[in-house]
């Protein structure tokens, strides 16, 4: 085996907020009927990797039910194939839980020797791309190098996201800084790393701790003043959809005639586990403009510039705009929906204003995340007939119609639920009695 892939899928992603407290963020839904880990793995095995291993940590169970034994992306193997690599308790002393980038491999380098690959391709599982991986390995051959490094510019507000570069006029990296309050360009690390396994290993070794260890800080730095690390640059579509404005206007992007991203590239084929549903059903008075409608959905009233996922349900008189609405969710008559995130088996009832009025008040309990005038409704939640929200607002999971104290809910206000609470709160067994 020449390659092994490492798909860090364990991550929270706690500025997705409330739509990561029942999932991964690898598990979120993307595009409709796919799922944010499915372009890494699609990646893999259209790049010719097919031994991968996916580290999952926070809440595993949806990603690990999605995964299953890899079969369609082609992962279903006998040698090779796809291995969920879950935290462990290894020697005494050892912590439990992945703490860290560079911990999480670390924790797994049994299952690196166990593979001897010649190389290793460490990579994130909540990153939105289509990127041949065969070339960034075979560009990392060329230039012999220890470890090459995947970047590209990103806007400059949003730079200190990420791990930020430098490099001289051979693309060998000079400087990396992770997240700087004050970046010194917008050259942003893609986090897709290479390394010859025997380095890696090596690196691992030294730099790791039980305590926390990340690729940004502990060990990309100390390789640049003394080993081959070099820049490959990536020029094509790739977000980072982070947050909920980013994830909103990714999305979005993908209604438009000639997206960035090409979800229809026979080529480059973006593979997932899919329910078996029927087609897409269209009532006398439905209809849909600049929008994707997933399978299993019935459209009895107006979806413009949306994205639809599987199962979901809209009644007559009903119009959703500018949103992006998950699987099985239910929009009764004569609601109207505006730039609204709405969550799984989600019922908005009757005669509703969802993404009301112009006062773009930030949301009070978290202004950095909702400020441009988009909602967020999480899974399960019920929103009674008649009511109308503002902008900004979060609804939490199971919210129900004794949640609402007024029909009116104002700009940047929160409605939350006991069980919402703790879900969203972290509480990961109450999560797995509810199964969800």
């Amino acid at each position: 085996m020449k390659n092994l892939a490492l798909i860090l899928a364990g991550g929270r992603g706690t500025r997705l907020d409330i739509l990561s407290a029942h999932r991964a963020k690898p598990s979120v839904p993307f595009a409709g009927k796919f799922r944010l880990i499915d372009f890494a793995l699609s990646n893999c095995v259209n790049s010719g990797i097919y031994n991968v291993g996916v580290l999952t940590q926070y809440l595993p169970l949806s990603l690990n039910n999605h995964i299953g034994i890899g079969k369609p992306w082609d992962l279903d193997r006998r040698l090779g194939g796809v291995t969920i690599l879950q935290p462990f308790r290894g020697k005494p002393g050892s912590t439990d839980w992945y703490q860290g980038t560079a911990h999480a491999i670390y924790k797994n380098i049994g299952f690196i020797k166990n593979k001897a690959p010649e190389n290793v391709i460490i990579l994130s599982g909540d990153h939105v791309y289509q990127m041949d991986y065969s070339k960034m390995i075979e560009y990392h051959q060329q230039r012999g190098a220890d470890l090459t490094i995947a970047a590209q510019p990103v806007a400059y507000e949003d730079a200190n996201r990420f791990g930020i570069l430098a490099c001289d006029e051979d693309n060998k990296i000079t400087d990396f800084v992770e997240k700087p309050a004050n970046p010194p360009s917008n050259l942003a690390s893609m986090g897709i790393y290479v390394f010859k396994t025997d380095i890696l290993l090596e690196v691992l070794e030294k730099y790791c701790s039980e305590e926390d260890s990340d690729f940004g800080h502990h060990i990309i730095p100390p390789m640049i003043a003394k080993d081959s690390v070099y820049l490959y640059k990536f020029a094509d579509y790739w977000k980072d959809v982070g947050t909920l404005s980013s994830y909103w206007e990714s999305s979005l992007e993908l209604t438009s005639p000639v997206p960035s991203l090409n979800l229809y590239n026979k080529e480059w084929r973006l593979h997932t586990r899919s329910q078996e549903q029927p087609p897409v059903k269209f009532g006398p008075s439905g209809s849909a403009s600049k929008s994707l409608i997933s399978n299993g959905s019935i459209i009895n009233g107006k979806v413009i510039n949306s994205v639809i996922s599987p199962g979901v349900y809209i009644e007559e008189g009903a119009v959703v705009r500018d949103s992006i609405i998950f699987n099985d969710t239910i929009i009764r008559s004569n609601t109207v929906i505006e730039k609204t995130i709405i969550d799984k088996e989600v019922e908005i009832k009757s005669d509703c204003k969802i993404g009301w009025g112009e006062d773009l008040t930030s949301n009070q309990a978290k202004p950095d995340l909702l400020s441009s005038g988009l909602n967020v409704i999480a899974k399960r939640a019920i929103i009674p007939a008649g009511t109308t929200i503002e902008r900004n607002c979060r609804v939490f999971s199971y919210v129900g119609v004794a949640d609402f104290a007024a029909k009116n809910i104002k700009s940047g206000s929160t409605i939350t639920s006991e069980i919402g609470e703790k879900v969203a709160a972290g509480d990961e067994e109450h999560v797995r009695e509810l199964n969800i």
